[in-house]
């Protein structure tokens, strides 16, 4: 995450970015605020929003804890950012890199709405945006930077595994 936010037109948006509340805030507290946006728990304003905010030349991170919660903005994902290239003949190509992860499971059991991994069936829905799946630790930078880099103006979603982070 330090990586991405050394980049001038990054931006980090979601659930627990400027407060703690998820394994994934650790992650970006080293993060300069001025480059957080904190979301109350609405997934798909959070993610319209992150289109909107791409569309004006900022490479959003649009980081939801879990794939559930990121079921909620499944309105935004499947018929705005994967359908505006698509209904632009290529013209608008909004590219945001989605954070997500399936929920961990160890020390504690979360509960079944919390570790949900939606990855292949949002695979099937989606012809604009990419879906990655982080199965190592080591997978997760490189993917960054590659969805950063990418060219083929497509959005990326990442799959994270919150396990990883309790792991030594």
């Amino acid at each position: 995450m330090e990586w991405l936010s050394d980049q001038e037109n990054t931006i980090f948006i979601g659930q627990a970015v400027e407060v703690p509340g998820t394994a994934m805030f650790n992650t970006l507290k080293d993060i300069d605020m001025n480059k957080r946006i904190e979301m109350p728990v609405f997934e798909d304003t959070q993610l319209g929003i992150s289109v909107g905010m791409s569309l004006t030349g900022k490479r959003v991170i649009s980081i939801f804890p879990r794939w559930n919660f990121l079921l909620c903005a499944t309105n935004q994902l499947v018929n705005h950012l994967d359908k505006f290239p698509i209904m632009s003949d290529g013209k608008i190509n909004p590219k945001i890199i989605v954070r997500t992860a399936v929920g961990s499971e160890r020390p504690l059991f979360p509960g079944h709405q919390h570790i949900g991994n939606m990855s292949n069936a949002f695979r099937g829905m989606l012809s604009s945006v990419n879906v990655i799946e982080l199965n190592e630790p080591e997978e997760i930078f490189p993917a960054y930077e590659k969805a950063y880099n990418s060219e083929d103006g497509k959005s990326t979603i990442l799959v994270e595994f919150q396990d990883f982070y309790n792991e030594k």
